[in-house]
């Protein structure tokens, strides 16, 4: 906010040329009524202490430390605004925003990434006042890590105690970060305690789950977002971008292959991933980022699924019909281990370490099992067909032991082709800086156009993890809307949070019946801003 210039007696009331209008209902934000004077076109309207929340003039404690705005009304009012700035006191030149305030639940090492940028980042606008969890380990770990970032130390409250610490702490917007199978438990619960959530993908497991998050929202009418980061990513950005604008005619069909490496691959089965019952598989905790850029790109929905899927690398049956005669359970204390280069030793890495294995005291979760023992029950080879309401088709693979990281995209028109290959960096889920996890190692987008020669899309440059998009994600979650784009084209709703798993669980009931599965009207949704969203099926 531009200083406005301070009154004096031979000007009482200085122009508003470099005023700050305040639009629309502009005088609400006036919080005690002073006498009107009149001065040519200008009349002395109010005054407003930002920080007061509503407390009226006269009653603000310690009013001479808060920016002193006086409102004026210019008569008569113009078609833009009648309420501007007149004097200021704000030494600072711009209004400070009021910060945001923010609960997490589920210290593990996703938390981390949103915490950290809240600390870092947005501590103008966004504070966090308490985490949650499970295991008092991690959460004093959460804790040393905050204040490490020059950020205060917080609250923290166990599981069961949610609904206290909603009540004690008044946050504004909940952040879940829980293994998936619980998002839903805590994303209801936000709402119907008055938050406002941001969730990490997917949004839950199943159709009964997702139905409650469903009925909450409409219900409460507080909102859920879904960080879908890959959304952000400049590259797959510039994709929806060239669609939209019909470069390559009207879209018939995709196909799409992504590629886990036995890096961050093998991860998924280390970890409590590995129960199906915790993550849905790798079709709904991992792929639900791959068939929300198709539900982005076609601006479309799915209509039927067909799915195979197995277990035919990690797991000790497979390894052993490869010839492997040595196990173990887990990494940490096994000689064994120390030759597997699948094995993952938490006591060489400090992060780790305190999250995990000085944690499990506590809850007994082991964060380095062997990929190659019993007890896993999701899939490591995935393919499936889907149909959508526009009529394009789409056939896309998943494999989990791949020798590099990354995707390649085919998508065909009537007009032409889009080709895109990406290829990411390696890592283990919070092994190393997380600011580098799915950073880029080499990206190309190619345009071919019916009897034209191929293109080279020119990309915006992008730095960080997950392509370019985690650091965009987060400027639209706790910063300033970006120019280049408009934000409300990647901001995923519940809505979006629903479309895409439910490929992903209409391809598990496909791999376990044989059979298509069809998208028996299973959301009835005509745009973002319905509220009617309820499951037909499943």
């Amino acid at each position: 906010m531009p200083p406005a210039q301070q009154p004096s007696p031979q000007n009482p009331f200085p122009t508003a040329d470099r005023a700050l209008a305040y639009h629309g209902n502009g005088a609400a934000m006036v919080n005690h009524r002073l006498k009107t004077v009149d001065h040519g076109d200008v009349a002395l309207f109010g005054a407003v202490w930002p920080e007061c929340d509503g407390e009226g003039f006269g009653r603000c404690p310690s009013v001479g430390h808060f920016p002193l705005y006086i409102l004026a009304k210019i008569k008569p009012p113009t078609p833009s605004f009648n309420i501007v700035l007149l004097y200021s006191n704000d030494t600072m030149g711009d209004a400070q925003p009021k910060q945001k305030k923010y609960a997490l639940i589920g210290t593990g090492g996703r938390s981390s990434f949103f915490y950290s940028a809240i600390a870092r980042t947005y501590k103008a606008t966004s504070r966090v006042v308490a985490f949650c969890d499970t295991n008092q380990t991690r959460l004093d770990f959460a804790n040393e890590q905050l204040q490490s970032l020059g950020h205060a130390r917080v609250p923290t409250y166990k599981a069961k105690d949610f609904d206290r610490m909603i009540e004690e702490t008044k946050p504004d917007e909940v952040i879940v970060t829980t293994i998936d199978r619980t998002h839903n438990i805590y994303i209801v619960r936000a709402l119907e305690l008055g938050c406002n959530v941001v969730t990490e993908k997917p949004m839950t497991i199943d159709a009964p789950r997702c139905r409650e998050i469903l009925d909450a929202v409409e219900r409460t009418g507080n909102k859920v977002r879904v960080t879908f980061n890959y959304r952000y990513a400049p590259h797959n950005t510039k994709v929806w971008e060239l669609l939209r604008s019909g470069a390559i005619g009207t879209v018939t069909s995709i196909h799409f292959e992504w590629m886990l490496n036995t890096s961050h691959g093998a991860d998924y089965f280390r970890r409590w991933h590995r129960d199906k019952r915790n993550s849905g598989g790798l079709l709904v905790h991992k792929s639900t980022h791959h068939f929300d850029l198709v539900n982005f790109w076609l601006n479309s929905r799915p209509e039927t699924v067909y799915a195979q899927g197995d277990l035919k690398f990690y797991g000790r049956e497979n390894a052993e019909k490869r010839g492997v005669t040595e196990f173990y359970t887990r990494a940490h204390g096994s000689d064994v281990a120390k030759s597997d280069p699948f094995a993952l030793h938490m006591e060489t890495n400090d992060k780790l370490k305190k999250m995990y294995l000085d944690a499990e005291h506590e809850d007994s979760y082991y964060r380095d099992q062997s990929v190659f023992g019993d007890g896993i029950s999701i899939e490591d080879t995935m393919n499936i067909m889907v149909r959508y309401q526009n009529s394009a088709v789409l056939t896309y693979s998943l494999t989990a032991y791949a020798p590099w990281e990354g995707f390649r995209v085919s998508i065909n028109g009537t007009g032409g082709r889009l080709e895109m290959e990406v290829v990411e960096n390696s890592y283990v889920n919070s092994g190393g800086d997380q600011s580098l996890e799915g950073s880029l190692e080499t990206r190309l987008i190619t345009l071919r156009k019916l009897f034209e020669k191929p293109v080279d899309v020119e990309i915006p440059t992008s730095i960080g993890a997950h392509g370019g998009g985690d650091e965009v994600l987060l400027a639209d979650l706790f910063g300033e809307q970006g120019a280049e784009i408009s934000q409300d084209m990647r901001a995923a709703t519940h809505v979006d949070g629903a479309l895409s798993i439910l490929t992903g669980i209409c391809a598990n009931k496909s791999i376990a019946s044989g059979q298509v599965v069809k998208f028996t009207t299973p959301i009835v949704i005509l745009t973002k801003t319905v509220k009617s969203t309820h499951f037909a099926i499943i």
